[in-house]
């Protein structure tokens, strides 16, 4: 195939950070999204309806003019989130969902959740008012091996919290391992999951090839090659409940390349190139539609967009890096040959 035209995708997990990055980095996911879903992890968090209103202003600042985008905002839960301001600014359209961090689980997640059942008055009235829960999928603790979290993350805190919230719809973000596969998968249409480029792309190998390689690193970390292969199974294999979320995160280089460095994939700039890589090698690129630009608005409940993107078999190098102020990020596939590329672009 030489060719391919869908509906312009959206993205359900992104992370624009702020000030001169978010300034920077938007306009690469507007440029292929028609909208995307933007996580509230800021300093501070983004944990009322008035900062979440205020953020989506400054993100619609950063939009390129003639671009269509609309980003969707999230609530950051904490152990004294206001249920009244939250479902509040759902239904008054500032907050799509609300983001689950436990507390020290990724970036920016120390005024996380440190009781689960603590949090059961506000999920129950997110649940009542249809607002979907958007989860991080660790248990971090110290007695837990990091390649673990996410299988001990869904036997000890998600499977409970949804048998005690059965109206609740649950997205588990960036899904990295056959359990969180398999979990979503038994569960019905009440949860889904978003996949990352990077965690259908890599194993936990590529960390280490020539040495650490501090731009792969991400939370949750690359796992296994089985369960890189059965996450390529979810993604491509035709299933609803399973949709596009980038987990771009962007983070200055010389943070990334530090003593103790940051965890993230900066991979806005070349988002649907790398998915349509791996859809391709899958022989599933009939199936990228579903996952890219259906899947997901039909779980949160909004039309998919009516414009159409193509994009073509044409031999484009990678930045190495994209300039942010006097600084830089480094962006997924680094000066490499990149086989897709938009059409017109």
């Amino acid at each position: 195939m030489q060719s391919i035209t869908f509906r312009k995708p959206v993205d359900l997990h992104v992370h624009f950070r702020d000030g001169a990055m978010l300034e920077t980095v938007v306009a690469h996911t507007a440029r292929q999204f028609a909208r995307a879903i933007v996580m509230p992890n800021l300093v501070p968090p983004v944990t009322t309806a008035a900062a979440a209103e205020a953020y989506r202003g400054r993100v619609l600042a950063a939009v390129p003019e003639g671009v269509a985008f609309t980003p969707m905002m999230t609530c950051y839960l904490t152990d004294d989130t206001d249920p009244a301001d939250l479902i509040g600014g759902h239904a008054s359209g500032i907050f799509a969902a609300a983001k689950l961090y436990p507390a020290h689980a990724t970036t920016n997640s120390a005024h996380g959740v440190t009781s689960i059942e603590g949090l059961d008055p506000v999920l129950a009235a997110m649940a009542e008012a249809g607002m979907p829960l958007l989860v991080h999928g660790e248990l971090v603790h110290d007695d837990i091996d990091i390649f673990d979290r996410e299988a001990r993350f869904i036997d000890g805190v998600l499977a409970p919290l949804l048998d005690r919230h059965p109206a609740l719809k649950v997205v588990m973000e960036h899904i990295t391992t056959r359990d969180g596969a398999q979990f979503v998968a038994s569960r019905g249409g009440r949860v889904a999951a978003t996949i990352t480029p990077q965690h259908l792309l890599y194993d936990r190998n590529v960390l280490f090839v020539g040495g650490i390689r501090p731009h792969y690193y991400c939370l949750p970390i690359l796992k296994r090659r089985e369960h890189q292969e059965a996450l390529r199974a979810a993604a491509t294999g035709g299933s609803a409940q399973y949709f596009l979320g980038t987990d771009t995160a962007p983070h200055m280089q010389h943070l990334k390349e530090a003593a103790c460095g940051c965890a993230g994939v900066f991979s806005a700039p070349v988002a649907i190139e790398a998915y349509l890589k791996v859809f391709e090698e899958e022989n599933a690129l009939d199936a990228f539609e579903a996952f890219a630009a259906l899947n997901g608005p039909a779980f949160y409940g909004f039309e998919p967009s009516q414009v159409r993107v193509t994009y073509e078999k044409r031999a484009w190098t990678a930045p190495q890096t994209i300039a942010v102020g006097e600084d830089a990020v480094v962006p997924l596939f680094a000066g490499e040959t990149v086989d897709w590329a938009l059409k017109g672009a």
